[in-house]
């Protein structure tokens, strides 16, 4: 089956200053969707995406290893803010690398209160990954956030901005003060979004920002091209809440089902559970894709649509294209642990790979894809062994503390702190790190003081079948070859 080429105009019949792609690759997990990835993708013509969580991690290890290729160096040295990248390296770079299991050192935790070195590190890191994502090639770049880490978000899409992002996608949340946010850091002007604070009187707005000026030091730079904002939503009604009003319309959507990999959206109304103790969805689960259709903006289904017959049906729905996740995890450019991500084949090919939509692993509180893999924070001995601690707290959860003060918990912490902050056993059960899990499974785990290495985490959708169709140790353009059908290597149908 051969795709023809997408249209060059809107549903409204706007013309768009480029072509839009008929595949998205997703943004997954922590460094799974790197800038190795990403690249390969943009290189055949389709959006090749970056995952913007954790960077500000990702970058100081890496430069703790050494940065051994130069990469992130020769990344650094291109940013536009005085003095930045010098500090960055300063503060995490080894030359030659830490010895083996010495401990990585930290990176300021997120939080409301600002930190100038977390900012430059953060700000830094999604500058690094979005600019290696586009070198050597003009195909079209994005970057994916969560909405649910907000004190992250203005930041890290400054960062991303000043490498010329073309897309910013984002879900996990509302992301209604995104359009506002990128209008104004395109602009080099001041810009912020709340921040959700547990326990403070609805009246009160909390709020994290950045302003450029603090980091051009007297640089003026001109005005940065403003990403298109594609929304991740998994109902139509949410979609058609964010495009009434023009401050909060995104320039499309990408439309997940719960098939989808990593964080999935809860089912509607009551939380229903099945014989195997995962969520159950039902029609009222399954969005209207002529609503979506009938708000006039591009869209894109994900979650099972990883082939030609999935991009066939996804057309035929008014979609422009598809987002798939699972077959680009598990290609060559992933930044998967390569044991890992070879494991994870095996197990497939042999019939014995499970992936569970896990209601309680999160400590966000979304359901999570878990891949079953021995050794893995799936195994339930794995699990136990290890003891709990949240050192990185990217998914921490502020809250208003009895006195007024501002406190900070998250569900997969020791217990005992977690009870002490005014929760219940029952919120801590079942959580896994996912901060440490996903940064063991791309082979930056941590190494704690007693010589444990932190396990990993791994996650993919649950629609597997596509791997019958691909090469044994398929390529990134292996599945964009499957996916449009041409079977010629150019991403691009004839």
């Amino acid at each position: 089956m051969t795709i023809a080429e997408p249209s060059a105009e809107s549903p409204t019949g706007a013309a768009f200053p480029d072509r839009l792609p008929r595949i998205i690759q997703g943004g997954m997990g922590v460094g799974v969707s790197g800038w190795r990835l990403a690249r390969a993708v943009a290189r055949t013509g389709q959006l090749g995406v970056v995952s913007g969580v954790a960077l500000d991690v990702m970058l100081a290890r890496r430069l703790q290893q050494g940065d051994p290729g130069g990469e992130l160096r020769r990344a650094l040295a291109a940013l536009p803010l005085p003095g930045v990248a010098d500090r960055v390296l300063a503060r995490y770079h080894v030359e030659g690398g830490i010895a083996p299991g010495t401990p990585y050192r930290p990176v300021p935790r997120l939080g409301l209160r600002p930190n100038r070195d977390r900012t430059e590190l953060t700000v830094a890191a999604n500058f690094a990954e979005v600019f290696l994502a586009r070198e050597g090639h003009d195909g079209p770049v994005g970057v994916n956030y969560l909405e649910k880490i907000q004190m992250a978000t203005p930041a890290a899409t400054y960062g991303a901005l000043l490498a010329g992002a073309d897309y910013v996608l984002m879900g996990a949340g509302i992301p209604s003060e995104i359009p506002r946010l990128l209008d104004a850091l395109a602009a080099h002007r001041p810009a912020e979004v709340s921040v959700t604070v547990a326990e403070a009187a609805s009246s009160d707005r909390y709020a994290t920002g950045l302003d450029p000026a603090s980091l051009l030091a007297g640089t003026r730079l001109p005005a940065l091209k403003r990403p298109r904002l594609l929304a991740i939503v998994s109902s139509d009604v949410l979609a058609a809440y964010l495009a009434r009003r023009p401050e909060t319309r995104p320039d499309g959507f990408v439309l997940e089902g719960p098939a989808a990999g990593g964080h999935s959206a809860p089912p509607r109304g009551r939380m229903r559970l099945g014989e195997s103790g995962e969520p159950v969805y039902g029609p009222r689960d399954r969005p209207d894709t002529a609503k979506i259709a009938a708000l006039g903006l591009p869209f894109w289904l994900a979650g099972g649509y990883a082939g030609p017959r999935g991009l066939a049906r996804a057309l035929l729905c008014g979609a422009t294209g598809v987002q798939v996740g699972t077959a680009f995890a598990l290609c060559r450019e992933s930044g998967l642990d390569d044991t890992l991500r070879r494991t994870l084949l095996r197990r497939a090919a042999d019939g014995v790979l499970t992936v569970r939509n896990d209601p309680h692993a999160s400590p966000a509180g979304f359901p999570f894809k878990v891949a079953d893999v021995p050794g893995t924070l799936s195994d339930a001995a794995v699990y136990a062994d290890r003891p709990r601690l949240c050192d990185l707290g990217h998914l921490r959860t502020p809250y208003l503390k009895p006195d007024g003060a501002l406190g900070y918990r998250c569900p997969a912490e020791p217990v005992g702190t977690h009870l002490r902050k005014g929760r219940t056993p029952a919120d801590t059960e079942g959580r896994r790190c996912l901060c440490n899990g996903l940064v063991s499974a791309v082979g930056l785990g941590q190494h704690r003081p007693d010589g444990r290495t932190e396990p990993p985490l791994l996650t993919l959708g649950t629609d597997l079948d596509f791997l019958t169709d691909l090469p044994d140790d398929h390529t990134a353009a292996d599945v964009v070859e499957h996916l449009l059908g041409t079977g010629r290597g150019e991403g691009t149908a004839p």
